[in-house]
């Protein structure tokens, strides 16, 4: 239902060159774990999911946007495979047609039932505005030298996980679900994203490039704060922690190539076996999140599909 919506978004207004990298975006795929998430909550308490489609879609195509912001200010090349907006166009087309993005997101969530609008409306604008705040922190992360595990849970809590609890309690309310099972579902939103969004900062070291869609180690040669890396300067040697800043700090271009940078760093992680360790705190938020769905007073055989979706997003390689 989505990819199909998706589809048929079409811009007839003009300039072309300021909606052509939008409909690029929103071509390039991706999970759709958003939109899909917002109507299986309205499924569990509605079987009329079509009243929650405009506003799901109007998610996805914010979620777009802040990609697209974020990929110009981390210089990412790549995304889902495919040249990033500011690359195969230019940094200013980047900015201008991804603040179209967020109107259009906008223009699609007024489009839900009047009934849900006022509180859905507040509750998207608060989302976004947390958004930019986590996106505050990760820029600020990156110039300071210490970052605590906190600091960094809270940060993609505001980044990752508060849109995805959005769509979920969204959902739930325009499913007619009932209060205290919305703020479940909102609460398994912000477990199951601080797991994904760690499984996001594990798979940028440890994933394949093929499978992927982005370029490995990129976390690593922008010097962020991740947990891997926060948790790898807390439990080096000095030796390791010298090898680690001497990499972030050089600011001579051919002293090391991307290369070399991401293969020293990740040998400190493995050899820390900091896999093992962000392994160990993704399942806790996973189970974390089994334990909000729990909550739910639902016949077991009605979450079976937001059950498989999340075990899913824990096995996943892109």
């Amino acid at each position: 239902m989505v990819e199909t919506a998706i589809g048929a978004i079409r811009f007839e207004a003009r300039p072309r060159s300021l909606f052509t990298p939008i409909e690029y975006t929103l071509s390039l795929g991706g999970k759709r774990i958003r939109p899909a998430f917002m109507l299986m909550a309205c499924n569990l308490y509605s079987e009329n999911v079509d009243k929650a489609l405009k506003p799901a879609l109007g998610m996805e195509v914010f979620h777009n946007f802040t990609l697209l912001h974020d990929d110009l200010m981390d210089g990412a090349i790549r995304r889902r495979h495919q040249p990033t907006v500011h690359e195969k166009w230019n940094p200013n087309t980047a900015i201008l047609s991804g603040d179209a993005m967020l109107i259009v997101a906008y223009q699609l969530i007024g489009e839900t039932d009047p009934l849900f609008l006022e509180e859905i409306l507040t509750l998207f604008t608060q989302t976004a505005l947390e958004i930019c705040e986590g996106q505050q922190y990760d820029m600020e992360f990156e110039i300071r030298q210490e970052v605590t595990e906190e600091e960094y849970i809270e940060m993609i809590r505001l980044k990752t996980a508060v849109l995805l609890a959005c769509c979920l309690k969204a959902g739930a309310l325009i499913g007619g679900a009932p209060k205290e099972e919305i703020e479940s579902l909102y609460r398994f939103g912000i477990h199951i994203g601080l797991a994904f969004q760690l499984q996001d900062d594990f798979l940028d070291v440890y994933g394949d490039p093929l499978t992927f869609g982005k370029n490995i180690g990129g976390d690593i040669l922008c010097n962020k704060k991740t947990f891997l890396l926060i948790h790898a300067m807390k439990l080096a040697s000095e030796q390791q922690r010298a090898v680690i800043r001497q990499y972030q700090q050089t600011t001579d271009a051919n002293a090391f190539t991307p290369e070399e940078k991401i293969a020293a760093v990740t040998a400190i992680y493995d050899d820390l076996k900091i896999k093992d360790l962000v392994r160990a705190k993704i399942q806790q938020y996973y189970q974390l999140a089994m334990y909000d769905l729990s909550l739910l007073r639902q016949p077991a055989e009605r979450l079976t599909t937001l059950l498989d979706v999340s075990r899913q997003l824990m096995k996943r390689e892109s």
